[in-house]
């Protein structure tokens, strides 16, 4: 069993940082890629940022050089720096995670969501 947890969204103004983050658990082998995505009321979930296990990232190009992706590879988890938020950043962010288990399958796991609202 694998699980991803999230924390750290929260409620900012316009202009604020915030850095959620995203630890996975349980019976893991290991990870490959790890991304953050979110979904606005009304929109379909989208891609924000991914980062592979060798550390490359890529981004969506309504939060570069807003947002930075990062992992730490020895505690399984993700963070999302984000800066100069801005109202349309309000959304549910989902964590998402490639995990090979320790019996060897591999399948994309997601975290429960954490909210983040921007206020102007």
């Amino acid at each position: 069993q694998v699980q991803l947890v999230e924390s750290g969204g929260g409620l900012v103004q316009a202009g604020g940082s915030l850095r959620p983050s995203c630890a996975a658990s349980g019976s893991i082998f290991s990870i490959n890629a790890m991304g953050w995505y979110r979904q606005a009321p009304g929109n379909r979930r989208e891609l924000v940022a991914t980062t592979a296990s060798i550390g490359s990232t890529s981004y969506a190009d309504s939060v570069k050089g807003r947002f930075t992706i990062s992992r730490d590879n020895a505690k399984n988890t993700v963070y999302l720096q984000m800066n100069s938020l801005k109202p349309e950043d309000t959304a549910v962010y989902y964590c998402n995670a490639n995990i090979k288990t320790t019996g060897y399958f591999m399948r994309d796991y997601w975290g429960q969501g954490t909210q983040v609202t921007v206020s102007s």
